[in-house]
């Protein structure tokens, strides 16, 4: 007695050219649904670069905060009357502001992001920018995050060699003098790190006062939670209090839902699984429809319903992993091609290949479970 998944290979690969355009079509919707997860990872791993690197236990915002690239203001007194609740350690003020960044080879200006700390505390869990704060405490010099999108000039090549990169910022001169890797985002194509007195000389229409967000470190022990809702029964409500987390997770929650984008890719997995649905269901409705006698001699020799339901099932998951492993592999050199054209951290995770491979083998048996319709015209008596 043969056994259905031989059976089912043996009538796919009966039609070579048909079997090679039902691989390519299932390598087409895995490809597709890689590349938009590929895309809305990318999006909220790199919307919260740089909150993920804040050393901070605890961040104060404004209550219309909506994104990092977009900044918003609450007052420093804040942050100096959050010091005082108990299980505080310290506190240290962030400067944000949009600048204009004039390339010195093309001329052109684009928007970068730039970001004001105080040289003597440790705001940033990035060993490079720890490693040169020193260098930021003398007026007008930066630095400059190396993985920035190429539009805003050579500067990495340039710092690497040793050389000083001197440009403006809002029509203010500075000097590039060190390089620290962070990464470009939807949001962000390029930032800068500089000192708190020079963030002011950049912006001198900004107060010092007025503050960004406030980065609260508590004491060994402390619970952040308890905290947290200290600072918060303290303070007016003219900021929020949040644990780093929930900062995190409100910066991904925007991007997530109050912005189109995260919908869009969300659809375009959803049509990934339409496409390679369509293309599988019209291999398999196909195949039963050519192979309708062989099915119902099969019928007549005593065989029943659940073994060809089985065939179809079985073709189906063979055309399910024969798509996804050559669409794995072209989303592996995809991955890579986008991320050094783009600046975005894309990566080929083991949790999305599972993910995928599900969606792919569940597009599969779904279709072939449809497909398995024109199974019932498989009688023996009116084909015989």
């Amino acid at each position: 007695m043969i056994s259905a998944g031989r059976l089912a290979w043996l009538q796919l690969r009966r039609q070579k050219i048909r079997l090679a355009v039902a691989f390519a079509g299932v390598g087409f919707a895995v490809v597709l649904m890689f590349m938009q997860f590929g895309f809305q990872d990318a999006l909220f791993r790199s919307s919260v670069n740089v909150h993920q690197k804040l050393v901070a236990d605890i961040v104060l915002i404004h209550p219309n905060y909506n994104f990092l690239g977009f900044p918003t203001s609450i007052s420093r007194r804040r942050l100096y009357q959050a010091l005082g609740i108990d299980g505080v350690a310290s506190v240290t003020p962030l400067y944000t502001g949009l600048g204009r960044w004039r390339n010195p080879i093309s001329g052109a200006a684009r928007t970068i992001f730039v970001m004001g700390i105080d040289p003597a505390a440790e705001v940033f869990d990035i060993p490079e920018v720890n490693a040169q704060r020193e260098t930021i405490r003398y007026p007008d010099v930066v630095l400059y995050d190396a993985l920035s999108r190429p539009e805003f000039g050579p500067v990495a090549e340039i710092v690497k060699a040793g050389k000083d990169f001197t440009t403006e910022v809002t029509g203010h001169a500075v000097t590039v003098k060190g390089l620290y890797p962070l990464g470009a985002s939807f949001g962000i194509d390029a930032s800068c790190v500089t000192s708190d007195m020079n963030f002011l000389r950049m912006f001198p229409q900004h107060e010092p006062g007025i503050i960004s967000a406030g980065l609260v470190r508590l004491r060994p022990g402390a619970d952040v939670t308890a905290v947290r809702n200290a600072i918060a029964a303290a303070l007016p409500n003219d900021v929020d209090v949040l644990t780093k987390q929930e900062y995190v997770t409100r910066e991904i929650r925007y991007w997530a839902s109050a912005t189109p984008i995260g919908y869009v890719f969300s659809f375009g997995v959803a049509m990934g699984l339409v496409v390679g649905s369509i293309i599988v269901y019209q291999i398999l409705f196909t195949d039963i429809g050519d192979h309708l006698a062989e099915y119902a001699t099969l019928k007549a020799m005593g065989y029943r319903n659940r073994f060809l339901v089985a065939v179809v099932l079985m073709e189906g998951m063979i055309l399910a992993i024969g798509g996804y492993f050559p669409g794995i592999g072209l989303c592996y050199w995809l991955y890579g091609v986008t991320e050094s054209a783009t600046k975005l951290p894309m990566r080929l995770s083991a949790e999305r290949g599972a993910l995928v491979f599900g969606l792919t083998a569940a597009m599969c048996v779904v279709s072939g479970l449809i497909a398995m319709r024109k199974l019932r015209a498989a009688d023996p008596a009116e084909i015989f």
